[in-house]
């Protein structure tokens, strides 16, 4: 005899009419053409031509930024990158709501920004977003994970391989996952 499977999550119930991408659709799709396109096909030391693609489609980029070939962009208009800051191979911004980078800060290769998540209480997996903020001189070492709401503080190190679901202090070497503040950062 077979028995029937209960579950709290309902699938087909779900709806995200209510996200607002910022863009038509015609428009997310033409990015995704270009960046699937263009940013393979440029070198790596082609970084002006990668930002001012991203500048074409609404991101603010500022002067000097390093963008590698392979970063991936998911709505470009959501992103903010500060003067002389530099994004690595394999980096994605999930950028579902605003992220924003400061000045002088590095995102190492492989990280993942993302601003969007699911509702664990709704039986519909409603969409919940919310901005990520790294503050000027932050570097967020390799292949980390920053999630929405969180605000990296200025001058502070996230160690390679941590998952920061809360924000980070100033000035802090912070480790771990979850990621947690360790000690000050050694300043020169």
């Amino acid at each position: 005899m077979l028995q029937e499977k209960t579950t709290f999550v309902d699938l087909r119930q779900y709806d995200q009419s209510h996200f607002d991408r910022g863009k038509p659709g015609w428009f997310v799709l033409l990015w995704w053409l270009v960046q699937a396109i263009a940013f393979p096909l440029t070198l790596h030391p082609f970084n002006g031509i990668r930002c001012q693609l991203l500048r074409l489609f609404g991101a603010k980029v500022g002067e000097g930024v390093v963008l590698r070939p392979t970063a991936r962009f998911t709505y470009p208009w959501k992103v903010t990158i500060g003067d002389y800051s530099w994004i690595g191979d394999d980096v994605v911004f999930y950028s579902l709501d605003e992220i924003i980078i400061g000045e002088h800060c590095v995102i190492s290769q492989k990280s993942y920004l993302c601003t969007g998540g699911h509702d664990i209480k709704d039986p519909t997996f409603k969409l919940k977003t919310a901005p990520i903020v790294i503050e000027d001189g932050a570097w967020v070492a390799m292949d980390c994970f920053i999630g929405p709401g969180v605000k990296i503080g200025t001058n502070s190190v996230i160690g390679a391989r941590s998952s920061v679901f809360k924000s980070m202090p100033s000035g802090q070497v912070c480790i771990g996952s979850p990621c947690r503040p360790c000690y000050p950062r050694p300043m020169n």
